[in-house]
């Protein structure tokens, strides 16, 4: 097993030669495995991945990323054991009994780095019960086609080429923001649960170009095509969206009707509410797998 470097070695330089254990194989961590194995940050030989019993999706994995895998115990604690960075990545209801499993399996020599929605440092530190360097994290479904957007924190003893490790990875599916971690639970409000809001926004376009007459297929298109671009306009411009809206809002024209009906029904204030609700709910679950966890 390579020891993690604290040295000056680049991120870049060390990430190849170290092991990757993912435990959870859901869409996330293929979303991670994936994103690392095309930018050739790692090889398949170094990524093993594991669940509690679902041996099909193994498989699947496994045929498809050349990684290892295994369903069997004592394949598994090895997997675990030889591991440099172990990535938890089960659901939220499991963890905390799936943790407790194999945490006996951990050492310091590893750097954990946390998927688990709601689960805080704290909490990863007492269930794991010994000192650990913890990055903790919370991506979004378009992680799965690299365009994800991930908040990360990090506990005290994670040292800064660890930090530079953990960006790196997260990057390769996407674009990181390091925040404090009472902050991770607006991310979550923000960009975790984000692509919903954009699909909701989405569904009502595609809703009102069909009911004004329009195909399906084309207010869907037309649809897509809108959000796309005006996504890239506000990354390729880098102004504001509230300029890039003002410049196509004519006086009397028809974007200016639409946004004064927008307006009319809190379109602004609605958005910002829904997010402000989302944010206290992270915290919300947060403090029920806390409880549960160390109860």
């Amino acid at each position: 097993m390579t020891t993690l470097s604290n040295t000056d070695t680049t991120a870049l330089q060390q990430i190849g030669s170290l092991k990757m254990c993912f435990y959870g194989a859901g869409s996330m961590a293929e979303a991670m495995v994936r994103g690392l194995l095309d930018r050739g940050l790692t090889e398949p030989e170094q990524v093993s991945m594991m669940n509690r019993q679902n041996v099909d999706r193994l498989a699947e994995l496994s045929t498809r990323y050349g990684v290892h895998t295994s369903a069997e115990d004592e394949a598994k604690a090895a997997m675990l054991r030889e591991a440099d960075i172990i990535f938890l990545a089960m659901k939220p209801k499991d963890a905390a009994d799936a943790i407790s499993q194999v945490r006996e399996l951990f050492h310091p020599g590893q750097l954990i780095i946390s998927i688990i929605a709601g689960m805080t440092i704290k909490t990863l530190e007492t269930l794991i019960g010994k000192p650990m360097p913890i990055v903790r994290t919370m991506p979004n479904t378009s992680s799965t086609i690299g365009l994800g957007a991930t908040g990360v924190s990090f506990s005290s003893s994670v040292s800064a080429d660890q930090r530079a490790l953990a960006e790196l990875m997260f990057q390769s599916v996407g674009l990181t923001a390091v925040v404090e971690e009472p902050k991770l639970d607006v991310v979550t409000g923000l960009s975790g649960s984000g692509p919903a809001y954009v699909y909701y926004l989405m569904e009502a376009m595609i809703a009102a170009g069909a009911e004004l007459g329009l195909t399906q297929e084309a207010a869907r298109e037309l649809t897509i095509q809108t959000v796309l671009g005006a996504a890239h306009m506000v990354k390729a411009t880098g102004e504001n969206p509230a300029e890039l809206r003002r410049k196509v809002t004519s006086p009397n024209g028809t974007t200016q009707a639409a946004i004064e009906k927008l307006d009319a029904n809190n379109f602004s204030g609605s958005v910002i509410s829904a997010i402000a609700r989302a944010t206290e709910r992270a915290a919300e679950m947060g403090a029920e797998i806390e409880r549960k966890a160390t109860s």
